[in-house]
């Protein structure tokens, strides 16, 4: 399928807030095996023409490039309602799901809206069901997790896209993102000024990168499921099965 809706990355190795004596260019190295690239789809919650969640996920998307990995920013521009087309069939969403079976990790960034994540990033959220024709568009994906803020810093949205990254059982690291007054952090042609907020998006993907990378061998086992394998009707194999082979008689 054609992807309409994928963002062009401006100037993707670009990087002026960076000091590139700090960083690695493979943070997750001795973790894992790292090719291929991860792949990371970066959500945003604004549709403004300067919409600073956007600019957020581009610098985070340089970032993630810069450290080998592959990425694809979404377009929620014309994202129906849920349910506003039959089985939400409609190009947007079908792409949407596209992009989230593609990766092995995600960012999502949101404005804070009266003390809430904006429905924009919500709707995308409500766009990815938990499984689709048998596969599972978030299970066992890694999950970064940022905010900006008109005022001063809070933490309201990030907590629920926490919670909402656990409810789509995904694995959500650690660090995290709160950009406060964000028109004061971009200069005129959208760049994040140097800062201790712009170094914290650092930490965040460079984290995001090694959880990505230390957890590709083992998702689909970290994930795997009692309740599905018996509704599933698919036994565990007893060759197989460390728990049946620790239990053993000798």
């Amino acid at each position: 399928m054609s992807f309409d809706r994928l963002r062009p990355l401006p100037d993707p190795d670009h990087l002026p807030a960076l000091d590139l004596a700090y960083l690695a260019r493979d943070p997750a190295a001795g973790l894992g095996p790292n090719d291929p690239p991860p792949r990371i789809l970066l959500l945003y919650g604004s549709l403004r023409d300067r919409s600073y969640s956007r600019l957020c996920v581009e610098e985070a998307a340089r970032l993630l490039q810069w450290m080998g990995c592959e990425t694809r920013i979404f377009d929620p521009r014309d994202l129906p309602l849920t349910d506003q087309h039959v089985a939400d069939d409609h190009p947007a969403v079908h792409e949407l799901r596209e992009h989230a079976l593609w990766s092995e990790g995600m960012v999502w960034c949101s404005p804070e809206r009266h003390g809430q994540v904006s429905g924009i990033m919500k709707l995308q959220i409500d766009h990815l069901p938990l499984s689709l024709g048998g596969m599972r568009p978030t299970q066992g994906r890694t999950l970064a997790v940022m905010q900006v803020s008109g005022g001063s810093q809070s933490f309201n949205a990030v907590n629920t896209l926490r919670l909402l990254g656990r409810w789509m059982r995904m694995f959500t690291i650690p660090n995290q993102s709160s950009v406060a007054m964000a028109f004061n952090e971009f200069d005129d042609d959208g760049r994040m000024k140097p800062s201790s907020y712009y170094d914290r998006i650092v930490d965040v993907m460079e984290e995001l990168v090694r959880f990505t990378i230390l957890l590709r061998p083992h998702a689909a086992q970290l994930v795997d499921r009692y309740s599905e394998r018996k509704a599933a009707g698919v036994p565990l194999d007893p060759q197989t099965d460390l728990s049946a082979i620790a239990i053993k008689p000798q």
